[in-house]
């Protein structure tokens, strides 16, 4: 049993063994249904405002971005494709890439409200964000140093930098203050 725990699964007596959620999740299959509307996942087609972004992104803790709404709502829109998960007319994800879309594509942003998180939608964002980019050679991302979100990752097929190859490949990055 400890195992199939260390796994992501749960002992149902009705069902037998079935994914808990974040397993289901880091395996990118849908989550178990539950009461509530459906989460829809769509590009956007600017059909996101300042108000509903700052939420979001203060929800997941992300204030560097909600201290300037203008900026937040100007790197959102100037990106090269937005994907929405909503509730409704709820925002609860949104996943962002820039990119030339042929030598790089960067994943800029995944947020999924902290209430949803570890249903599905983040794995679910990540994929419908990147589709039209499979061709390009290079996907990058920054993210904080957790376990849980390497796992994530790993598991949509991202690896470290200091795991590509023979171990070369090095990351910089320069961030400035805020202003």
């Amino acid at each position: 049993m400890r195992r199939l725990k260390e796994l992501g699964l749960t002992q149902s007596l009705d069902v037998g063994y079935l994914l808990a959620p974040r397993g289901r999740a880091l395996l990118g299959l849908p989550a178990v249904s539950t009461p509530g509307p459906e989460i829809e996942i769509a590009v956007s087609d600017g059909d996101v405002d300042v108000a509903e972004l700052t939420a979001l992104y203060d929800a997941v803790g992300w204030t560097a971005y909600t201290r300037d709404p203008a900026g937040l709502l100007a790197a959102v829109t100037g990106s090269s494709r937005v994907v929405l998960a909503r509730r409704g007319a709820a925002l609860v994800g949104l996943a962002r890439v820039i990119t030339d879309g042929a030598s790089i594509c960067y994943l800029q942003d995944l947020l999924v409200h902290p209430d949803d998180q570890r249903t599905g939608i983040g794995g679910r964002l990540v994929r419908a964000v990147l589709e039209p980019y499979a061709h390009v050679r290079q996907t990058v991302l920054l993210t904080d140093d957790d376990p849980a979100v390497g796992m994530f990752y790993r598991a949509l097929g991202f690896a470290e930098t200091r795991e590509h190859g023979d171990g070369t490949l090095r990351a910089f990055v320069r961030v400035l203050p805020p202003s």
